[in-house]
């Protein structure tokens, strides 16, 4: 891959966006105690225009990952109570220094995302903040049932309109042929619904999110002339921008989803910036190739830079778990900077170097979850990935013999302490209920018993 095609559809207008940033008057706002704001600029956030001219920040605030009480995760104990307090404060922080979109769904921390964001929501002036939810009727899509969600997000966010309002992740055929697109929103009404809500101002921007089939995707896109869509919500960063596809044959590279929505004039939201924090946690050797450049920058910063060159992307979120995390990327923002050629031949190195290591292309969504028979397939494949960055996937005659005992027992011994017995790979029994959830299109399955068969084979040779 060369430069002129990492850098395809940028042109010269794209720094310049990037590079304009709209001041923040920052009046007072109510704030949650017990936190200090000033660690980054304020009142310098770069702002972009949705379809309607409304100033939308670039930086996103994604309601997906929020903390929990003593930060039990969720996947660990499903009855754990999200932490409001914190939440309220990172809320607070990121208004406070200019962040006005946030994004959420019904279906987004196991029900209780909407609720929670109404709340911190709710504290502050309605005019400094935007609020996107969706259409998520992924296994219930009838009229009635899916008009009941939608009305319950109202409640839920304490609001009388919504600012953007999307068609949750379609993408997907059955069988028999039929689209998810055309089940889940047209031929049960529920889009012209939507339409109507759209004419009485009960939804000001009305869009969808893809994952799924390129084919769908050109579908939907064409019907821009019919719904006359107002925003559009993809997957893309520095690496699926040309290597979506090569890393799971059924992905779409983001430079044809950015494409045809640019060619469109189609304003973008980008979901997945870090890959699921894989961008975020690189391994020691791509690590080093920017941190060599830029010792005290994170990371993280490198993606959202990387999108900021984009002028069609209208914000980018980031699904924020911890303060630290609403800091940095308030201060990647505040303004964004755009990448020189030299940052961005980095980042080309990152990107070829990525598409080929061994990890398994999971975001940690748990749309997957639960699993009937009681698996943590996020938690299985996060530990696999993360022991693979750690170099503690032995790989038997391609390494000494010292340390490949070293790598099997710090793998055996970490896993049974990651992840309950009960909940590991090898009680996956194939019974595909994860596949048709999955917006990656992993194959479940087949990567579990991989786990299991190499988890037993570093069992058969201990010593």
């Amino acid at each position: 891959m060369n430069r002129r095609e990492f850098l395809k559809v940028l042109g010269g207008t794209a720094v310049a966006g990037a590079a304009m940033a709209a001041g923040c008057d920052n009046p007072n706002a109510t704030r949650a105690e017990g936190f200090n704001a000033g660690a980054v600029p304020e009142g310098q956030m770069t702002y972009r225009k949705d379809s309607h001219g409304q100033d939308v920040s670039l930086l996103g605030f994604g309601m997906m990952r929020l903390p929990t009480e003593g930060g039990v995760s969720l996947r660990e104990n499903p009855d754990a109570k999200l932490d409001q307090e914190q939440i309220n404060r990172m809320v607070d922080y990121a208004i406070d220094h200019g962040v006005n979109y946030f994004d959420t769904a019904p279906v987004y921390c196991r029900g209780m995302s909407e609720e929670a964001t109404g709340i911190a929501l709710s504290r502050h002036p309605r005019e400094k903040w935007l609020v996107a939810t969706k259409m998520s009727n992924f296994r219930t899509w009838t009229r009635e049932a899916s008009i009941k969600m939608y009305e319950q997000s109202f409640e839920k966010l304490q609001v009388d309109h919504i600012d953007y309002y999307l068609l949750h992740s379609f993408g997907g055929v059955d069988p028999d042929g039929t689209s998810d697109f055309e089940k889940r929103f047209v031929d049960n009404g529920v889009l012209d619904f939507l339409m109507e809500e759209r004419e009485k101002g009960h939804i000001r921007n009305l869009g969808w999110s893809f994952h799924g089939l390129q084919s769908e995707f050109d579908k939907v896109v064409a019907l821009h002339e019919k719904y006359h869509w107002d925003f559009a919500q993809i997957q893309m960063n520095y690496v699926d921008w040309l290597y979506a596809h090569e890393i799971e044959p059924e992905n779409v590279n983001a430079i044809h989803l950015y494409t045809e929505l640019d060619n469109r004039a189609i304003p973008i939201v980008i979901m997945e910036p870090l890959l699921g924090g894989r961008l975020a946690n690189l391994n020691d050797h791509m690590a080093s190739i920017l941190k060599e450049r830029e010792p005290d920058r994170s990371l993280a910063s490198w993606s959202f830079r990387y999108l900021s060159m984009y002028p069609r992307i209208m914000t980018s979120l980031s699904g924020m778990s911890a303060m630290e995390h609403v800091e940095d990327n308030v201060r990647s923002h505040s303004p964004a900077e755009p990448l020189t050629d030299d940052e961005m031949a980095l980042l080309q190195r990152v990107a070829d170097e990525f598409a080929h290591y061994p990890a398994i292309p999971c975001t940690t969504c748990q749309y997957c979850m639960p699993c009937p028979y009681g698996l943590d397939i996020p938690g299985i494949f996060a530990f696999y990935n993360k022991s693979l960055n750690e170099g503690n996937i032995a790989t038997e005659g391609t390494v000494e013999q010292r340390e490949y005992r070293r790598a099997r027992r710090a793998f055996l011994t970490s896993y049974d302490k990651s992840i309950e017995r009960l909940r590991q790979a090898d009680h996956c029994i194939g019974c595909g209920e994860c596949l048709k959830h999955c917006p990656q299109h992993i194959a479940i399955p087949d990567k579990m018993r991989m786990i299991e068969d190499y988890t037993n084979k570093l069992k058969d040779s201990l010593v």
